[in-house]
C-alpha cells in the first residue's frame, strides 16, 4: 500500500447525490462501501466532512445573518453528516468513532488527538465533526489540521471531478488536467484546490494532497494502492 494512514476530505454537497439538499442514503451507502474496501486492506482512515448540503455560514452571512452564528450552524451540520456516515459505515460492518470539536457528548466523543490515533491503530474509522471548533475556518482547514495532528501520510480530497485542471472542466471542454503539480505552481497559476489557509498549512507541513473523483467506484482503493488517479499536489 502506498499509504498507511489517510485523511479523506468529503464535501457536504457530495452527500446530496442527485438531490438539491440534504443527504442521499444511496450515496452514503456507496461511500461506506468504498471506505470499507480500504479498511479491509489495513489502511487507517480518518474522515472530515463539510456541511454545505445543510448549511453554509458564508451564505447565511451574505443574507444578513451574523457570520459567527452562521459558522456555528455549519459546524453542527458537519456533525449531522458525520452521524449519517457513521451509521452507513456501521451498516457495512465498519467500526467507527465520531469525534467533534464542538462538545456534544451525547452523540460524539470530544476531539482528543491521542484517543483519535489510538482508534486508528485499532482499525476504527475516525470521523471528525465540528470543523476546527472555531468560526471563520473552513472544513478544508479542519481536514488539514486533523491530518497533521494524527500524522496522516496524505490528504485525499474526494470530489466529483477527476483532478485539478487549468480551467473548470465542467465549463471549458479544452481544460487540461494535471497528473502532478507543486504547491508553488498551484499558487502561481491561481488554481483552486483548497482555501488559502488550508492550502498554506498543508504546504508548510509538507503534507501532500490528492484530488480525485470519489464518485467513481474503486477510485479510493486505487489511490491508496498508488495508482495514478486524480492529481497529486506535492512539494
Amino acid at each position: 500500500m502506498q499509504y498507511k494512514r489517510i485523511l479523506l476530505k468529503l464535501s457536504g454537497e457530495a452527500l446530496m447525490g442527485e438531490r438539491q439538499y440534504g443527504i442521499d442514503p444511496d450515496r452514503l451507502a456507496e461511500y461506506a462501501a468504498e471506505i470499507k474496501q480500504v479498511t479491509d486492506k489495513g489502511i487507517e482512515v480518518a474522515i472530515v466532512i463539510g456541511g454545505g448540503n445543510i448549511f453554509r455560514g458564508v451564505a447565511g452571512a451574505s443574507k444578513g445573518m451574523d457570520r459567527v452564528q452562521g459558522d456555528h450552524m455549519g459546524m453542527l451540520a458537519t456533525v449531522i453528516n458525520g452521524l449519517a456516515l457513521q451509521s452507513a459505515l456501521e451498516d457495512a460492518e465498519v467500526e467507527t468513532r465520531l469525534q467533534s470539536a464542538v462538545k456534544i457528548n451525547e452523540v460524539a466523543e470530544p476531539f482528543i488527538r491521542r484517543k483519535a490515533i489510538r482508534h486508528l491503530e485499532k482499525g476504527r474509522v475516525v470521523i471528525f465533526g465540528g470543523g476546527t471548533g472555531n468560526p471563520y475556518f473552513t472544513t478544508d482547514s479542519a481536514a488539514v489540521l486533523r491530518a497533521i495532528e494524527i500524522q496522516a501520510d496524505v490528504i485525499l480530497k474526494g470530489t466529483r471531478v477527476d483532478g485539478i485542471y487549468n480551467a473548470d472542466p465542467e465549463k471549458d471542454k479544452e481544460a487540461t488536467k494535471f497528473d502532478f503539480i507543486s504547491f508553488d505552481d498551484v499558487i502561481r497559476k491561481g488554481l483552486k484546490v483548497m482555501d488559502t489557509t488550508a492550502f498554506t498549512l498543508s504546504q508548510e507541513n509538507e503534507l501532500p494532497i490528492i484530488v480525485f473523483d470519489m464518485n467513481t467506484p474503486g477510485n479510493l482503493l486505487k489511490v491508496v494502492t498508488g495508482e495514478r488517479i486524480g492529481t497529486k499536489v506535492n512539494l
